[in-house]
């Protein structure tokens, strides 16, 4: 892989490597953080690709891993009430995407990954370098929590 094809490749990705970011970490800001982070550790170990059919998933493992550093740096401050960055900031507080929020990560990766970027259940498998079986369990353990999650909302609401 040279050069220009990786940063073709990843220019053509940065779209999906944003809105996984977005769902992840919940902030505009903090996600064009995490893509450009991603991209710029890719960038210098982008020789060590293997097979170049893996690029994607590749680069989406480097973004998840990105953000878990993230949100384990933002774990370790104190936590300080801010106010909305945006107006897409209200965006964020519907239903589902605080229902995903609220997911553990390991299920909450999953979804992210099948449902808002549209890998298969291999891509997903290949980018969080687990057994495709394993990505089956969390997703239907993680539709059956959203489920009851957004209906114990409702019933509230």
């Amino acid at each position: 892989m040279t050069e220009l094809d990786y940063l073709e490749r990843a220019e053509a990705l940065r779209g999906k490597l944003y809105g996984i970011a977005l769902l992840t970490l919940g902030s505009e800001a903090a996600a064009i953080d995490a893509v450009d982070e991603a991209v710029y550790k890719g960038y210098r170990n982008y020789r060590k690709v293997r097979q170049p059919q893996y690029f994607d998933t590749w680069l989406i493992r480097i973004l998840i891993n990105v953000c878990r550093d993230e949100l384990r740096r933002r774990k370790r401050e104190l936590a300080v009430e801010t106010l909305p960055e945006t107006a897409g900031d209200a965006y964020d507080a519907l239903p589902l995407k605080e229902a995903i929020r609220r997911l553990p990560e390991p299920l909450r990766n999953v979804i992210i990954l099948r449902y808002f970027t549209g890998l298969t259940l291999e891509e997903t498998a290949a980018a969080l370098s687990i057994p495709r079986g394993t990505v089956a369990t969390r997703q239907r353990k993680a539709l059956s929590l959203l489920k009851l999650d957004l209906m114990a909302e409702e019933g509230a609401s």
